[in-house]
Order: structure tokens, then C-alpha cells, then sequence
């Protein structure tokens, strides 16, 4: 059992939450709470902490229990406060590696309905689009180098889980990628005051996508 905040994992995982660089250079991302557990890809789990005194939760243990040896970690609940990135912690986090998706895993399929964000910085933004487009059935999600990290712990928790369903890929620019969507005939829509036509006018059939 972790007892001590001076414990080599415990400030790796604040490092972690803190910075985009260690979640980055690592390939790592936290998830904390039950919830953002028990949808985790198991091949995704490098590794579980969970309070000492959630051992006595026998169905949390149970499942636990399943994952391969030495993948969790009992932790003392004063040090596992630190760990977290929420004030009041479930007492569960899941440290899990970075999914890497290709532009094909975005484009699957005969219409694709994509999100492309640009320059978006507000985390709860960001998993917001990700939940709900998983549930408007978006194929995936484009963002440009300049939006927020979608690794970073709130944007994870607004997520709610759909970042472990939904590919999101990192591009340089909307305008080469624009290009390249039209090479494969997918139209792009954006707001615009000076727009001709309501968003309730034009034709989403086909390969589709939302420039916010």
C-alpha cells in the first residue's frame, strides 16, 4: 500500500494531471471515478489506484481483481487526495494510455459525420462536443494544435467517458485539411452571420462536416 506522497508513482500522477507535457512524452492520461473506470478500454489500463478504504466495496474489488498483476495499487486516503485533480474524489483513478487514431478511423464508413475544432480552449467545451456528437453519431473529431488537450483531466471528466469510443486526430490547419476532406467528398458547414442559408436548409446527407 502507497502511505506516502513522497512515493515516486504518487508524483508522477500530479505531474500527470498537471502537465501536457508529461501526459504527452509518456503517452498517459488520468481518469478519475468509477464510472470513467468501469468504461475503460482494459487493453487501454496501465494502471489503477484505489483507496484503502474502498477495499471494502467487494464488487469495485471483484473487477479489480480481474485486471492483470501488479495493474492496481491500494492507496492511503489522505495520499490519494493529493492524486486528484477533483476536490472530492470518488477514490478510484485510472492511469491509461493514450489511444493513437488514424484519419482512417475518423473517415470510416460511406458518410462520415465529423467535428473539426479550431482554436477551441475551454476544456468543458471540448468534452461536451465529444459526448454529445458521440451521441448525434459523429465518426470523429479533428482539432487543430491549438485547442485545448483533450488528455487533460477536465476535459476527460466532461467527456463522461466518450473519449474512450470517439477518435480525435491533431492537424496543423483547417485549410489543408478542408482540401483533403473535399478530395473525398465531404462538404464542410460552418456558421457564419453573413450566411445565406439556415443551418435547417441545407442537405447533411453524405459525408459531412462541422467546423466550430
Amino acid at each position: 500500500m502507497i502511505t506516502s506522497a513522497s512515493n515516486t508513482q504518487v508524483k508522477n500522477i500530479i505531474q500527470l494531471n498537471q502537465k501536457a507535457k508529461a501526459r504527452r512524452e509518456q503517452g498517459l492520461f488520468v481518469a478519475e471515478g468509477r464510472k470513467m473506470f468501469g468504461e475503460a478500454p482494459r487493453d487501454w489500463i496501465s494502471k489503477v489506484y484505489v483507496t484503502e478504504s474502498l477495499t471494502s466495496d467487494s464488487s469495485l474489488m471483484e473487477q479489480i481483481s480481474m485486471l492483470p498483476e501488479g495493474k492496481a495499487e491500494i492507496v492511503a486516503d489522505n495520499v490519494f487526495r493529493q492524486m486528484c485533480d477533483t476536490k472530492t474524489p470518488q477514490g478510484i483513478l485510472t492511469v491509461l494510455r493514450k489511444p493513437v487514431w488514424t484519419i482512417q478511423d475518423i473517415l470510416r464508413g460511406d458518410s462520415p459525420l465529423i467535428m473539426i475544432l479550431e482554436d477551441l480552449q475551454d476544456p468543458g467545451n471540448a468534452g461536451t462536443i465529444f459526448r454529445t456528437g458521440e451521441g448525434a453519431g459523429v465518426s470523429g473529431v479533428f482539432l487543430t494544435k491549438t485547442c485545448v488537450d483533450i488528455t487533460n483531466p477536465k476535459v476527460i471528466r466532461s467527456t463522461m467517458g466518450s473519449v474512450y469510443r470517439m477518435p480525435f486526430l491533431y492537424v496543423e490547419d483547417v485549410v489543408s485539411l478542408k482540401a483533403e476532406l473535399e478530395q473525398k467528398g465531404i462538404r464542410t458547414f460552418a456558421a457564419h452571420l453573413k450566411g445565406k442559408n439556415s443551418y435547417d436548409q441545407e442537405n447533411y446527407q453524405g459525408g459531412t462536416a462541422f467546423l466550430i
